[in-house]
């Protein structure tokens, strides 16, 4: 969790928008209800696409394809090329919604694919799923998530809605000392929209109920053994929880985090504003911005720096009016001709695109004595 020497230390970072890439397709009924909280990726011939949350009229949920279009070397439009994920599973499909919702995908070296979590909107509500694929238009399903039961925090997390998961691109020594594949998630505590009155059921050892960031693990050797170990993950950690004013109520993992020389930069979203009625209906009196962390590189649950405003905040016409206002939403990272350019949701209507700048000389490396 974050120590109070990360609040003396500075995310060298800045997001610059770049302009809008996707609006709904008129006449498109798949798009009726927006375009938003893309993941992206290459494929085998190293074109660059983004995999949009496509919202149908009911509100329901698909994930599409569609090739990036560039002037100049920066994104500026797309070509569709249809969907790649709907909510045709039953585990995706409720009664009263459906949805195959806000994919990230994670390019992992060591297993040839890419790595799609996303949010199956079934019976029950939001749960996370995992899908693999080796060229971003067809997806292998592998199922839910299975979080293993971990005895000191006397729950069982696969109990809870859990949202915003991205896993890391490459093995990360978990907690034990094991080389494993991390994901990051957040579930959230309230069950009352399971069992009216239900409330809260916090782990032991937590006493903010508010929805933070967790880190959970999976062993390469088991992964690489059966691919379909990649959903039953352990070793639950805390990560991060609010702390300044624009994240008070919540905060959530964005795009897969990336490395730079001080470990692994993580953009994050934070939600401030207040939430009324049920907390899985659109919300109209929220706002949500764009902030940044910075993860020790040899231990990912432990966070070295944080900022304390935002690198992005609902400023623009389209991000401050759409289905949801008030909100930029980063989902996805991609390195373009040199530049690293972020895509984020616009009011849950839109997909807009920033460019990431350093803003300080990246630290030396420390080279062994001889």
């Amino acid at each position: 969790m974050t120590t109070d020497a990360a609040h003396a230390r500075t995310v060298p970072y800045t997001l610059t928008r770049c302009g809008i890439v996707m609006t709904p397709e008129p006449g498109n009924a798949l798009e009726a209800e927006g375009v938003l909280n893309p993941a992206s990726g290459r494929d085998p011939d190293g074109g660059l696409y983004l995999l949009p949350r496509l919202v149908a009229t009911g509100n329901v949920s698909r994930v599409g394809l569609a090739a990036v279009e560039l002037t100049d070397g920066v994104p500026t439009g797309v070509r569709r090329e249809g969907v790649v994920l709907a909510p045709d599973a039953g585990f995706e499909r409720g009664v009263a919604n459906a949805g195959t919702e806000d994919p990230r995908t994670t390019w992992i070296e060591a297993l040839g694919r890419h790595v799609m979590t996303y949010v199956a909107y079934g019976p029950l509500g939001p749960r996370l799923a995992l899908a693999v694929s080796t060229d971003l238009r067809h997806w292998d399903r592998l199922g839910p998530l299975l979080l293993d039961w971990v005895p000191e925090l006397d729950t069982d997390l696969n109990l809870f809605p859990n949202k915003d998961a991205v896993f890391f691109p490459e093995p990360v020594p978990a907690p034990d000392g094991v080389a494993s594949f991390a994901l990051l998630h957040r579930p959230m505590w309230d069950l009352g929209w399971i069992r009216d009155g239900e409330g809260e059921h916090l782990p032991a050892g937590v006493t903010d109920p508010r929805p933070g960031i967790w880190i959970s693990y999976v062993p390469v050797a088991d992964v690489q053994r059966d691919l379909r170990h990649l959903v039953r993950l352990g070793q639950h950690r805390l990560v991060a929880m609010s702390e300044h004013p624009w994240e008070s109520l919540k905060i959530g993992a964005g795009p897969a985090p990336i490395r730079v020389p001080e470990g692994w930069l993580l953009l994050h979203h934070g939600v401030s504003g207040h939430i009324s009625g049920s907390a899985f209906t659109p919300q109209t009196d929220v706002h949500y911005a764009a902030g940044a962390m910075i993860l020790d590189g040899a231990d990912p649950s432990r966070v070295l720096a944080r900022t304390a405003e935002p690198l992005l905040t609902p400023d623009t016409d389209d991000e401050r009016s759409g289905t949801v206002p008030n909100v930029v939403f980063p989902t996805a990272i991609e390195q373009i001709d040199g530049r690293t350019y972020v895509f984020y949701g616009m009011a849950d209507a839109r997909i807009g695109v920033a460019r990431l700048d350093r803003t300080a000389p990246a630290p030396a490396v420390r080279r062994p004595e001889r």
